[in-house]
């Protein structure tokens, strides 16, 4: 079967695993993430991390720096909550029934019936993403999985089709059939249930399953103001509770609307980011946009280099060019940086927008 041939290739390193550990890491890092993306992570994060242990020990921005690219940071935050839970208080020991997995933090029905099952095989129904699209393309089911209603009948719909005397072994197979056949564009002529599948016989195949109207998309800008002195650059960590906490950036300016650049410089000097007649604005990049589940964020930067101290030198931390690749940023600032953060681009910025810092 071409399935089997597909597993066989894609080797994920987490099939069959009995370690909760290892079980509980994947299952977080597969939130929100595709198999084909999260299997690097995952071998990254073993390899660094080989135990909850080290991971609970680990410095918080080298987790961070580890997880960078894989978006939905709070997940990194809850991992290291919880890492640090379980070998601190519960003698590096992950409980195996399911209300006492979910008092961890980040561990919701989901995760906690996978740990629970794959880990110490208890007759759980795992329902992810994956299971949803099986469950609801082979059944023809029009529910909402979104919905109350719609979770608690694809969820007692597992249940009832769960082999209790093997769990660990059918949650494992259901899923994995999700993420490698049935996928959002699934392979339906290798498909062991294409005779029996509703949606195939139906052609509703692109229509299952069904979720609910999509929340409105929120526009924000975000204006940086990438300051140098002395060689160093200055960054800070975000801590507001939302998008990117505990990752860094460079001293921000965010407005409801787009804004004129001398609009945003003048507002940098209001809030002290820069000091009046003492910065040389050496280049202003073009609009940058990173796409969130709800939100688009639009991004430009500011290159500017200080004359004198910066009035804000103390809220921010100075790191040499080589070190910014240690620190874990947004997808939005490291595109920039990749693509800005050598002399051939500077100096083709320097030409293009000096007449910027001498009008300002």
């Amino acid at each position: 079967m071409r399935w089997n041939r597909l597993e066989n290739k894609r080797q994920m390193p987490w099939k069959g695993e009995r370690d909760p550990y290892k079980i509980w890491l994947s299952e977080i890092i597969l939130q929100q993430t595709r198999v084909e993306q999260g299997i690097d992570y995952y071998q990254s994060f073993i390899k660094s991390f080989p135990t909850i242990q080290k991971l609970a020990n680990a410095p918080e921005n080298k987790i961070y720096k580890l997880w960078e690219g894989l978006g939905y940071y709070n997940r990194c935050k809850n991992l290291i909550a919880t890492a640090r839970d379980i070998a601190n208080n519960r003698n590096g020991q992950f409980p195996s029934d399911v209300d006492e997995l979910r008092k961890l933090k980040g561990i919701g029905p989901y995760t906690a019936a996978a740990v629970s099952s794959f880990a110490f095989n208890k007759p759980h129904a795992v329902v992810d993403g994956n299971v949803y699209r099986v469950l609801a393309r082979i059944f023809g089911v029009k529910k909402q999985i979104d919905s109350i209603e719609g979770k608690n009948f694809f969820h007692a719909l597992a249940d009832r089709l769960l082999d209790k005397t093997q769990p660990g072994l059918y949650n494992q197979a259901i899923m994995d059939f999700g993420a490698l056949v049935c996928k959002p564009q699934p392979d339906c002529q290798n498909c062991p249930f294409r005779k029996s599948c509703k949606a195939f016989s139906m052609k509703t195949i692109d229509k299952l399953p069904v979720k609910g109207k999509k929340s409105p998309v929120h526009k924000r800008w975000f204006y940086y103001v990438v300051g140098e002195y002395e060689g160093k650059f200055g960054i800070q960590q975000r801590t507001e509770n939302e998008i990117w906490q505990n990752l860094f950036q460079f001293s921000l300016i965010e407005t409801k609307s787009e804004k004129s650049d001398r609009y945003i410089l003048t507002k940098a000097i209001q809030n002290k980011i820069l000091n009046k007649n003492s910065f040389e604005l050496v280049a202003v990049s073009e609009n940058y946009r990173q796409q969130l589940s709800h939100q688009t964020i639009y991004g430009k930067f500011f290159r500017i280099k200080h004359i004198r101290t910066p009035e804000n030198n103390h809220q921010l931390n100075w790191v040499s060019p080589a070190s910014l690749k240690k620190f874990a940023f947004p997808k939005l600032i490291n595109q920039y940086l990749q693509e800005n953060m050598n002399g051939s681009n500077h100096d083709r910025a320097d030409k293009k927008f000096r007449f910027r810092s001498k009008s300002f």
